[in-house]
């Protein structure tokens, strides 16, 4: 009993991001940063997007991974939905511009809809008190090509126009993520 209640604890810790994110109420880092649409680069800013409506803030691992190009594509698809919403959406990682060039571009993941913000060295993950982690050498995307870099969790932030978090949604799946920001959106 006692090795079953350590082994619980113990996968319990390991499930848990080492940095609590910021939550509901806390208030939004604003940042600056090179982003990409539709194979475009352009200078992002979280501000100027708030004068607009609600941000959806999501940070994902690494452009070209199985769960991101899963996130990406979903957040796509259902676009037009954010968009009805009042919303615009902006996807974060530790990936250099010129692959996310390519991934806001590719018609199976971003498909020209969803803009995609380089955040190379994960300060802008740190500030929403996001786990960074160190690359794995050699490791490669879902193209064959080394990634190179390190990784942000997979955290979505829900940010009202007074640079208030609204929710944090964490630790679900890509798909379920996506739906979860959808509706969190259509709540606030």
């Amino acid at each position: 009993m006692k090795n079953l209640l350590i082994g619980f604890l113990s996968s319990f810790a390991i499930a848990l991001p080492a940095i609590a994110a910021l939550e509901a109420g806390d208030t939004a880092p604003a940042f600056e940063a090179k982003a990409s649409l539709a194979g475009q680069s352009f200078d992002y800013s979280l501000r100027e997007a708030l004068d607009e409506g609600p941000v959806v803030v999501y940070f994902y691992p690494s452009a070209y991974t199985q769960g991101c190009n899963i996130q990406a594509h979903e957040f796509a698809v259902n676009m037009d939905k954010f968009t009805a919403a009042g919303a615009s959406v902006i996807g974060v990682s530790l990936d250099s511009i010129e692959r996310l060039n390519d991934f806001s571009a590719d018609p199976e993941y971003c498909a020209d809809k969803l803009a995609v913000a380089s955040d190379t060295s994960g300060e802008i993950a740190r500030s929403y008190n996001l786990d960074v982690r160190d690359g794995r050498d050699g490791a490669k995307d879902t193209r064959g090509v080394e990634i190179g870099h390190g990784f942000a969790e997979r955290v979505t932030f829900i940010v009202t126009p007074d640079r208030k978090i609204a929710e944090t949604i964490g630790g679900v799946s890509p798909m379920e993520n996506v739906q979860k920001s959808l509706e969190a959106v259509q709540r606030h």
